[in-house]
């Protein structure tokens, strides 16, 4: 890893994941945090450690976490490894409202919930996640879904996945499909091919895996691809855009997924489709025109609507890529500038970091680093830190990254959770 070590990654990954102590002191208001994944559920306890009173509103009781997932699908760890409770927010003394968000009036600062109650803010956060784009990709939407899981949210897609992959002929072929930029995980897609790519060689050695890339470059493409020429040489067979790779329909009673230059005949389709944030943030009036939400690079309020925040996938973030790494990281940001705001104080621009490991094996891990100022409005890498995981290590330093996402995951899900 060029710039930043694996120990400053790894004592970032430490400041970023673990509970920070109460913020700045005479900070009063009410805020909500809409959305209890690992951005949300973070700014609701750092919050709470300011002080300030502080409404989670969630209306799951699980929360399924989407890193390790294709763990999962790959038979490698039971889905249980991915579900995660709110009993230690609860215990914390952190009020959570156990519905949906169904409207933002951000001139009135409040939130209308499922459940017929209204809530108060000073100030809102919200974390809601990705929505699939169902209108973008003919012959795909919610009952094409249960035919070619997407997987893209984790939990019962995840487990449909899986039985798919199980109950896949010998032979079969397998057709994964990626979107175009932006989305969720930019890594995620490639390091499913790869233990997607690992179940079929030690589980159907005859069968193969097509993926079809809307784009030509990725994230790790290097180290992804030496992965795969040494470990799935003739079972994994890659196609970017340039070469047809862009899916233009599918069909689920057929079972085919078309580009604009040929129709593949899949026994199992996993079906990535293109994605915006979730419909909350349209609603609030959050969202521009991309299906995504601008924010000011330090305290990430929106710049269409005052005092709501947005963080997590939800957010452009400029360089900073969608990840449950870097919604921990812009959840304690904003919870710090937010606070701030409600002291009257002026919030000091912030460093983020964010760290992406993948497992393209059992035992062989990856990883990108990142770090990201405010720069000129937007945030931006910080210049000469952050790189990737040596091209050419050994296979010491590939099974350390494996178990450096074990330990980050171990980690982070009970900082947030625990």
């Amino acid at each position: 890893m060029s710039g930043i070590g694996r120990r400053a990654v790894l004592a970032g990954l430490a400041a970023t994941a673990l509970p920070r102590p109460a913020l700045a002191q005479g900070a009063r208001g009410n805020v909500v945090v809409i959305g209890g994944g690992f951005g949300g559920a973070t700014a609701a306890r750092v919050l709470h450690r300011a002080g300030l009173d502080v409404t989670l509103v969630e209306p799951a009781e699980t929360y399924w976490a989407c890193p390790f997932s294709n763990e999962v699908i790959a038979g490698l760890r039971p889905l249980s490894a991915q579900a995660f409770g709110y009993e230690g927010l609860r215990a914390n003394g952190i009020t959570i409202a156990r519905t949906s968000a169904e409207a933002v009036d951000g001139a009135a600062r409040q939130v209308r919930l499922a459940d017929g109650r209204t809530l108060d803010y000073d100030r809102l956060i919200l974390s809601p996640g990705i929505a699939l784009r169902f209108d973008a990709l003919p012959g795909y939407d919610a009952a094409a879904a249960e035919v070619m899981p997407h997987a893209w949210k984790a939990g019962a897609q995840t487990e449909r996945l899986a039985q798919k992959l199980a109950a896949l002929p010998e032979g079969g072929t397998v057709v994964l499909s990626v979107p175009g930029n932006p989305y969720r995980c930019p890594p995620g897609p490639y390091e499913r091919a790869s233990l997607i790519a690992y179940y079929l060689k030690t589980h159907k050695p005859r069968a193969k895996l097509i993926v079809l890339d809307a784009k030509d470059t990725f994230s790790k493409q290097k180290l992804f691809e030496q992965a795969w020429k040494a470990l799935y040489p003739g079972l994994l067979e890659y196609v970017p855009l340039a070469a047809g790779g862009q899916v233009t329909a599918v069909d689920p009673a057929a079972m085919t997924v078309a580009t604009d230059f040929e129709t593949y005949k899949a026994d199992l389709a996993c079906i990535i489709p293109p994605q915006r944030a979730a419909p909350i943030a349209t609603q609030a009036g959050v969202a521009d025109r991309s299906g995504w939400c601008p924010i000011d690079p330090v305290t990430f309020e929106s710049r269409l609507v005052p005092r709501i925040h947005v963080i997590g996938d939800a957010a452009i973030a400029g360089a900073m890529p969608k990840s449950a790494f870097a919604a921990n990281a812009q959840a304690k940001v904003c919870a710090e500038a937010l606070t701030d705001l409600l002291a009257g104080r002026t919030p000091a621009d912030p460093k983020l970091i964010n760290t992406c490991y993948s497992l393209v094996a059992p035992g062989y891990g990856i990883s990108v680093a990142g770090v990201y100022h405010p720069d000129k409005g937007v945030l931006a890498d910080v210049e000469g830190a952050g790189g990737t995981s040596p091209v050419d290590a050994p296979d010491t330093v590939r099974q350390q990254e494996a178990a450096y996402a074990e330990d980050w995951y171990r980690t982070i899900t009970a900082a947030v959770f625990g």
